[in-house]
């Protein structure tokens, strides 16, 4: 399968991916999901970031979520869902591989750009799936799957 980063997720699915960036922008925090060494889950706060056509994950320098992607780069990413219980937008999860990017000009343009604290980790995705679930007309649940290779799928529950 040939990865997929945020720019070619939106352009084979536009609607989907405005949603999602809709739903990351609106709150500031997120529940980033790594695996521990034992393989047990870890969650932790994240700020996301939509920029250039890829989706970055910055992280304090020697943070576990940071060494758990340096081990095993897999992740979940899970939009905050606001106050109360309406999740304005629909629930969002995205989920994929993180890679380091330690050196070069993508990191020196992320710094330049957004000024993070220093030292810290910048992580590349590549996503293996997109998933937004929400209530429709009050009557249907509505999961939506995006998959590389394959159009987005949806699913309609009573």
């Amino acid at each position: 399968m040939t990865p997929v980063n945020w720019a070619a997720f939106a352009g084979a699915a536009p609607e989907l991916a405005a949603i999602a960036e809709k739903r990351f922008g609106a709150h500031r925090h997120h529940v980033l999901a790594t695996l521990r060494k034992d393989g047990s889950p870890r969650t932790s706060g994240l700020e996301a970031d939509f920029r250039g056509g890829e989706l970055w994950l910055g992280m304090m320098a020697g943070s576990l979520k940071a060494l758990d992607l340096r081990r095993d780069p897999r992740f979940a990413l899970q939009a905050n869902p606001g106050e109360g219980t309406d999740l304005a937008g629909g629930d969002v999860r995205i989920s994929g591989r993180a890679y380091e990017v330690e050196e070069g000009a993508a990191k020196a343009a992320y710094v330049k750009e957004v000024e993070p604290p220093e030292p810290f980790h910048l992580f590349r995705t590549e996503l293996t799936e997109v998933v937004r679930t929400c209530v429709e007309d009050d009557t249907y649940l509505v999961v939506q799957v995006w998959k590389p290779g394959a159009p987005v799928r949806t699913l309609r529950r009573t």
